[in-house]
């Protein structure tokens, strides 16, 4: 495999839709296209082309600039860290092929969850629970994939305005009517920056909708 460009590796809670409340190794993958002004991961949207060993990414203090990490490094390093659900996310991880590596993690018994925006080939173990964010009318003007709606496990929309849920309720409904086969019904609205009117929003379109509100648990348990 080639180097992977790797902005943080932490352990935490996953605070967010199916498996919210499960110990979790977090790999924040480095580099986004979609640029979304809200972002709370801007740095993880940055390439620099730094070339630094694993043992730096764990040594940083605090989020920063990504580095070159190989991957045996990193495998060893969420073999060690504990938790045996890994959460593959960024920035956009499948900027990356992750079939090497997911194919390792999953043979070792980790359940494995990438977190993408759907823009770029999900290339990953078939076994791979694939939480696809969908982000509609960004700066990146970069479309979602029709095989990331068919590929995804769950679906979740972060939710800012009105205007938002709209966007998100026409491309979901168009993404079935092309579907080669029915999309995941497990549907989460997740309020940005836990905003009020934002939260608001997502509450009564999970009771119109019959969907789901995620709430971002880590945060509220001041967790990373």
């Amino acid at each position: 495999m080639r180097t992977l460009a790797v902005n943080e590796f932490f352990v935490t809670l996953q605070g967010e839709a199916a498996f919210a409340g499960t110990p979790a190794v977090f790999v924040r993958f480095q580099g986004c296209p979609v640029a979304c002004p809200w972002c709370d991961t801007q740095y993880a949207a940055r390439l620099d082309g730094a070339t630094l060993d694993f043992a730096a990414v764990r040594a940083k203090q605090g989020p920063g600039a990504g580095y070159a990490v190989e991957p045996a490094a990193l495998l060893a390093a969420i073999r060690q860290a504990g938790p045996r659900h890994v959460v593959l996310t960024g920035g956009e991880p499948c900027r990356h092929d992750l079939t090497e590596l997911t194919s390792r993690l999953v043979a070792e018994g980790f359940r494995v969850q990438i977190e993408t925006s759907g823009t770029m080939p999900i290339r990953c173990h078939a076994a791979v629970w694939v939480t696809l964010s969908p982000k509609l009318g960004m700066p990146g003007e970069l479309d979602v994939r029709q095989d990331a709606w068919e590929r995804a496990g769950e679906i979740k929309f972060p939710v800012d305005t009105a205007e938002d849920l709209v966007r998100f309720e026409q491309a979901l409904a168009a993404a079935r009517r092309a579907a080669a086969r029915p999309l995941t019904e497990l549907v989460w609205l997740q309020p940005v920056s836990q905003g009020k009117e934002a939260t608001r929003l997502c509450v009564e379109a999970a009771f119109a909708r019959q969907w789901r509100v995620s709430v971002q648990v880590h945060k509220y348990l001041e967790l990373r």
